[in-house]
């Protein structure tokens, strides 16, 4: 009888082990990042140019004529070779220890700084850019509505930005309860679909009005500091097109790998195919619309293209349209995150009412937060710096620094460290000109007006 005991405790051990496993399958089976692994190749593409190519391209011909020709093309071009960079990088790294994945952006950060200040570093800076960009959304939507709604019937009663912010965000109140990144996937479609449309509608008709009458290319602002706090913001307005990183190992958790065909060969295709929807998006608009208005182009070039009637108002249906596929996108992570910590910290049970509640009070603050502060240019500078620039241009290359170690002056060392200098400059320099607008529109504006 006594010979019994251990083989009971070893397989009293086991079950329990069993059971633990069992455990944290059925809740990464629920958690929305880790539920469904069977995403295409061209998943990747469409989420990836929804999450990229945001509201941010319509303020790109405003940018430029605030950096100027030379500068404007320059960062331009930068910023989209160091994020394709930055971006490979993180494809590479998603599966770099065999047979485990890294499904978040900051279970990355774990693994390249340590347990504690991997999350630390990462996650309070992926929250604000993923909350940071739902609020700025809220306020686009609820403005592109209120734009639809001001051409379309212009006699017609003036009615609040606020109320235009709650009709986008009803729509939120339903999609937010699709389970996972691959059940929005019909969503995000129609948003890459949408925003490839409204780019080429603001180029085209701008390049269709011509060039304006005595246009100028020089800085519009009086004094020179002036200038140069709007040159800061402009590197702000840059940073923010290029935001898709957030949530590129999420998406890439979504597709299914094997030893033999890993997800970083369909995930890296689906990212080149949407950088060059990328460029066809931003350049055209970004140079034919400078060119056309100079420095006269309103921070949203559709301000600045008053007629057609109908075309201006299809084109802001359409960015309506993105922006609910690119805060559902981003909203995604944030919904797993605080679903993670009810379930496994708080031990909260994974049921439909803890995701209803939970999602519903996300999106209601969002909503709350855009209509009390509205002012969309400037936020976009201070968040773009801020939050943007770290997870986007240089995070993934001290990731890649810590984690390989390339040897000291190689290719791969210098690569790395020419981003880092880039992504502080404008983590250091763009807050700064976002800061001085969001005064200076603050001065006139009253809450809830």
């Amino acid at each position: 009888m006594g010979t019994q005991a251990p083989t009971d405790q070893g397989s009293y051990a086991r079950s329990e082990i069993d059971e633990k496993l069992a455990k944290e399958k059925a809740i990464d089976d629920w958690l929305p990042i880790t539920s469904s692994r069977n995403a295409k190749w061209w998943y990747s593409a469409f989420h990836n140019v929804t999450a990229m190519v945001g509201a941010g391209v319509l303020s790109l011909p405003y940018a430029m004529s605030e950096l100027g020709w030379g500068p404007g093309v320059a960062v331009l071009v930068l910023s989209w070779i160091i994020t394709l960079y930055t971006l490979w990088q993180m494809v590479e790294m998603h599966e770099m220890v065999p047979g485990k994945r890294f499904d978040r952006y900051h279970e990355l950060g774990q693994h390249a700084f340590g347990e504690k200040l991997g999350l630390y570093i990462v996650v309070p800076q992926q929250l604000i850019v993923e909350v940071g960009v739902n609020i700025v959304y809220m306020v686009t939507g609820g403005k592109s509505l209120q734009k639809v709604h001001d051409t379309v019937c212009s006699d017609c009663k003036h009615i609040k930005l606020t109320y235009f912010i709650m009709i986008f965000a009803s729509v939120h109140f339903v999609l937010s309860h699709l389970p996972n990144l691959n059940a929005i996937s019909g969503v995000s479609l129609a948003a890459a679909v949408m925003s490839l449309s409204y780019s080429t509608i603001a180029w085209a008709a701008s390049l269709n009005k011509g060039v304006q009458q005595d246009v100028q290319y020089g800085y519009k602002a009086k004094s020179p500091a002036g200038t140069v706090f709007n040159f800061f913001n402009a590197l702000g307005d840059v940073a923010f097109a290029y935001a898709g990183h957030n949530v590129v190992l999420e998406i890439q958790a979504t597709i299914p790998s094997t030893p033999e065909k890993p997800s970083k060969g369909p995930m890296w295709r689906g990212v080149v195919v949407a950088y060059i929807v990328v460029a066809l998006c931003y350049f055209p608009v970004a140079l034919i619309g400078y060119w056309m208005f100079g420095n006269n182009v309103a921070d949203n070039i559709l301000i600045s293209l008053e007629k057609p009637k109908w075309l201006i108002a299809t084109a802001n249906m359409f960015v309506v349209i993105h922006v609910i596929g690119s805060y559902q996108i981003y909203a995604m992570p944030v919904f797993d995150m605080i679903e993670t910590v009810l379930v496994k910290k708080l031990h909260f049970r994974p049921t439909s009412t803890l995701r209803f509640v939970t999602r519903n009070v996300y999106v209601a603050f969002t909503m709350f937060v855009g209509i009390t502060f509205p002012f969309f240019g400037g936020l976009l500078g201070f968040f773009g710096g801020f939050a943007f620039a770290p997870t986007t241009y240089f995070l993934p290359c001290v990731m890649w620094l810590a984690i390989y170690k390339p040897r000291r002056f190689s290719l791969s060392w210098w690569s790395n460290w020419v981003c880092i200098a880039f992504g502080l400059c404008l983590m250091i320099l763009s807050p700064i000109g976002g800061l001085r607008s969001i005064i200076l529109s603050a001065k006139q504006y009253q809450f809830y007006s």
